[in-house]
């Protein structure tokens, strides 16, 4: 998934629940890795795993930032958005999840783009 350039990133649909998973089901990719409370305590200690999902974090706050056809009012990667940010609040700590909602929120307000306020919400409370 590191190698995946933009077009990729977008059109491929079930990398993200693998590459930032939770503790609960996916809807949108049965069938996709869901995490025991013993999984986080391992990738929370794993400097692999860390270094890993700060890359990956990395990469989507670049793909993000290097396109603009998810800043409309509804898209898929708003959900994607809210998974990623979850999935580093649980698995690299506030910080992490903090920086990621606020480069989204800096690219959101810099277009001037009116997005839904429910997907704002979804963010802020991921």
């Amino acid at each position: 998934m590191l190698g995946f350039d933009s077009a990729t990133i977008e059109r491929q649909h079930n990398f993200v629940q693998w590459v930032f998973p939770l503790l609960e089901v996916s809807q949108a990719v049965p069938g996709s890795p869901v995490l025991t409370p013993a999984d986080v305590d391992l990738i929370r200690q794993s400097e692999t795993a860390q270094t890993n999902l700060s890359s990956a974090a990395t990469m989507m706050a670049g793909f993000y930032g290097s396109s603009d056809h998810w800043l409309r009012s509804h898209d898929h990667n708003h959900l994607r958005i809210t998974r990623i940010i979850k999935s580093l609040r649980l698995l690299a700590g506030d910080d992490a999840a903090d920086r990621f909602h606020d480069v989204i929120e800096g690219l959101v307000d810099a277009s001037g783009q009116a997005l839904n306020d429910v997907s704002r919400r979804h963010w802020a409370a991921a």
